[in-house]
């Protein structure tokens, strides 16, 4: 007890640290943020027919995208949300670069009721590593 009221400062900051590494572990959890792979992502599409919703902007589209997916950027994603609605019901794998605006996406969703978006994990980064298929 004594070496924690001496060194209140250092223990905070290795909480806090602490907090931070564990974060990116628990925190899309808490948030509500259902997450697959790769594999995941791919058996969702090909055995529970999940709807593709690509939230880069145009460009990055353009490049290479994972067959028959929507693209909605993430900025433009509020306002186009009804054209989401017949997908309320089935998975929707929700897809950036590398998961970070697909999350976001997702909680988007989910505050709006889609209960079955799908962060896909890495994004097409991981997509691509896992040696699937991209179209242009």
């Amino acid at each position: 007890m004594q070496f924690i009221r001496d060194n209140i400062g250092l223990v905070l900051v290795a909480c806090l640290s602490g907090v931070m590494l564990l974060w990116p572990l628990f925190g899309n959890r808490l948030r509500g943020v259902k997450e697959v792979g790769s594999a995941g992502a791919l058996q969702l599409i090909n055995h529970k027919n999940a709807f593709v919703l690509d939230v880069r902007e145009e460009s990055e589209f353009n490049t290479g995208h994972i067959l028959n997916s929507r693209l909605i950027p993430l900025g433009k994603l509020k306002e186009r949300i009804s054209e989401l609605e017949r997908y309320r019901e089935q998975p929707i794998v929700v897809v950036c670069r590398s998961g970070q605006r697909s999350t976001a996406a997702c909680v988007q969703l989910g505050k709006q009721g889609f209960s079955q978006a799908y962060n896909l994990a890495g994004g097409v980064l991981a997509w691509q590593k896992a040696n699937l298929p991209l179209e242009k």
